[in-house]
C-alpha cells in the first residue's frame, strides 16, 4: 500500500510545514508519496485550521459571541444560510484535516514507527470526526477519506460518536506503550510527548460524552483528562505573516474587521467599565474581577468590541486553543454537579478559580486584575452573590458553570455544542436567544458540493434548524 498525503495550500501558516512542502505539488487533490513526519505535520496543521479557522468563527456566530455586521457575515448572523456556505468548511475538516489523519496512520503502519505515531493519528481522526459530527449531526465515518469511494455512506451521528470513543480507547492503549516516537518537530502540539496525548485523548472522551449527554462518563473520563496547562492541546503559531494566529489574520491581517464585531451579551459578561452594553450581566463580583480577562480576549475599537489582536487572544504569536487544561477542570464542574451533587461541582469549580487566580489560561494581564477566590456554598443560596433571583442552590451553581463555560470557550466550537446541548433544560442553559426569528440555530448545513455528488446524503436534507439526534 502506497504513502499518500494530501498537499493542503494551507501548510504556509507554519514555517516548519512550508520547509517540508517545498518541493511538491500545491495542488489539494494530487496525491503524493511522502513520510510519516511530513503527512502528520500536515494533518495536524489541517486540524488547527478546522478547529480554530472559519468553521469555529461561524459556530460561535451562531452561539452569540460574535454578531456579523457586513457581507456573508451579517447574513450567517441573520441565519440566512445556503448550502453553498458550507462546501469550503466541509473541505476543510474531511480533506485537510481527516483524511491527513487517516493517511498519517497508515503511513506509521507503513514505515513500522511504531504505537505512539500510530496512536497519535487516532487522536487527530477523533478529534477531527468528532467535531464534524457535533457539527453537521449524521456523517460519513468508515468510508470517509477514502478517495476510492466517491459516495461514502453517512452513518448516525450517535453510531459516530461511539465509534470515536472506541477510537481514543485504541489510541490511549497504543500510547500507553511508550515506544516508536515521531521524529522531533514532526508533532507540532507536543512532540511526541506520549503522556499529554494520553491526557488529550482522556479530555477528548469527556468532551463527546458531553455532547451526548452523558455525564458520568464524561466525569470518569475527564478524572483522567489533561492535568496541567503543560499537557494542554495548542496550535502553535508565530510573528512571521505565514504563520500567523488565525484570528489575528482575519481580523488584522485581511481588514475583516469590519465584517464582525463581539456580541453584546459575550461583552457584557466581562466587561468591568461604564461602557458595559448591558451592565447587568457583569459578573464580577467581591470575589471575582473580569478586568484582566476582558483586556485579554477583547479590544474596543472604531468598528466596536473585537477579538485582542495586539497582545491577547487574537494577537498575532498567540497559540489557538484545541483541547485544555481549562476545559477538562470544567467538564469536571459541570459533570461533577450532575452526577455526584452541589458539593462535587463546587470543589471542582473552586479548583477552576484557583487556576485562574493565578492567571490561568491568559497571557500578558496584569495580576492585579485577575481576581478569582473561592466560592462556598453560602453564595448559591437565595439571596446569596450568585442567587439573587432564588433558584435552587444546585442551578444557581450549574449557571454559573455554564456561563463559565461559555466565556473560557469564547471563538470555539464548543460553545455552539454547548447552547445546544443545554436550550431543552427546564431551568439553566446558555441564556442567548435569536438574533431573528424565535428558533436557535442547530447544525450545520450539507455542502452543496456533497449534495452534487453523493447519493447517499441524508434524505429529506435537514435544514439549519433541525436538531441533531444527540439534541433531541
Amino acid at each position: 500500500m502506497k504513502r499518500y498525503i494530501s498537499i493542503v495550500i494551507f501548510c504556509a501558516l507554519l514555517v516548519s510545514c512550508s520547509k517540508l512542502v517545498d518541493d511538491l505539488n500545491n495542488d489539494p487533490n494530487n496525491l503524493t508519496e511522502s513520510s510519516y513526519g511530513t503527512v502528520l505535520t500536515g494533518a495536524e496543521v489541517g486540524n488547527l485550521l478546522f478547529q480554530s479557522g472559519e468553521s469555529a468563527r461561524r459556530a460561535a456566530i451562531f452561539a452569540g459571541q460574535y454578531r456579523g455586521i457586513d457581507r456573508q457575515h451579517e447574513g450567517f448572523y441573520q441565519y440566512s444560510v445556503t448550502t453553498s456556505d458550507f462546501d469550503a468548511l466541509w473541505n476543510d475538516a474531511f480533506v485537510n484535516a481527516y483524511r491527513n489523519a487517516l493517511i498519517a496512520e497508515e503511513t506509521a503502519l507503513n514505515e513500522e514507527i511504531g504505537p505512539i505515531a500510530q496512536g497519535i493519528a487516532l487522536v487527530l481522526q477523533a478529534q477531527v470526526a468528532g467535531s464534524i459530527a457535533s457539527l453537521y449531526g449524521d456523517i460519513p465515518f468508515d468510508e470517509a477519506g477514502n478517495v476510492a469511494i466517491t459516495d461514502p455512506v453517512f452513518e448516525s451521528q450517535t453510531s459516530v460518536y461511539g465509534k470515536i470513543q472506541s477510537t481514543l480507547d485504541a489510541a490511549i492503549s497504543l500510547l500507553s506503550q511508550g515506544t516508536g516516537r515521531p521524529s522531533a518537530g514532526s508533532d507540532i502540539y507536543f512532540d511526541g510527548n506520549a503522556n499529554a496525548w494520553i491526557e488529550v485523548a482522556y479530555t477528548l472522551k469527556a468532551r463527546f460524552y458531553m455532547h451526548t449527554k452523558n455525564y458520568q462518563s464524561a466525569l470518569n473520563a475527564a478524572s483522567n483528562g489533561i492535568s496541567s496547562m503543560e499537557n494542554s492541546m495548542y496550535g502553535p503559531h508565530g510573528t512571521a505573516a505565514e504563520n500567523s494566529n488565525l484570528n489575528y489574520q482575519f481580523f488584522a491581517v485581511e481588514v475583516r474587521q469590519a465584517d464582525v464585531v463581539v456580541s453584546d451579551y459575550m461583552a457584557s459578561l466581562v466587561d468591568p467599565g461604564i461602557g458595559n452594553p448591558i451592565p447587568s450581566n457583569y459578573r464580577g463580583n467581591a470575589k471575582t474581577d473580569e478586568t484582566g480577562r476582558y483586556n485579554f480576549l477583547f479590544t474596543v475599537n472604531s468598528t466596536g468590541i473585537q477579538p485582542n489582536t495586539s497582545n491577547g487572544f487574537a494577537a498575532q504569536d498567540a497559540p489557538a486553543p484545541l483541547v485544555t487544561y481549562e476545559e477538562n477542570l470544567l467538564i469536571l464542574a459541570e459533570a461533577g454537579l450532575r452526577i455526584n451533587g452541589f458539593g462535587a461541582g463546587l470543589s471542582n469549580l473552586n479548583d477552576y478559580r484557583a487556576f485562574m487566580n493565578i492567571g490561568g489560561y491568559l497571557r500578558n494581564v496584569d495580576p492585579s486584575q485577575v481576581v478569582y477566590e473561592p466560592y462556598v456554598a453560602a453564595d448559591f443560596e437565595a439571596g446569596g452573590m450568585e442567587n439573587v433571583d432564588n433558584i435552587s442552590p444546585e442551578n444557581a451553581l450549574l449557571r454559573e458553570i455554564l456561563e463559565e463555560r461559555y466565556i473560557t470557550l469564547f471563538g470555539q466550537i464548543e460553545s455552539f455544542n454547548d447552547t445546544r446541548r443545554t436550550e431543552g433544560e427546564s431551568v439553566v442553559k446558555v441564556p442567548i436567544i435569536p438574533n431573528t426569528g424565535n428558533q436557535l440555530p442547530q447544525r450545520f448545513l450539507y455542502p452543496q458540493s456533497e449534495i452534487d455528488r453523493n447519493t447517499n446524503v441524508p434524505s429529506p436534507i435537514p435544514n439549519f434548524f433541525d436538531e441533531t439526534p444527540v439534541n433531541q
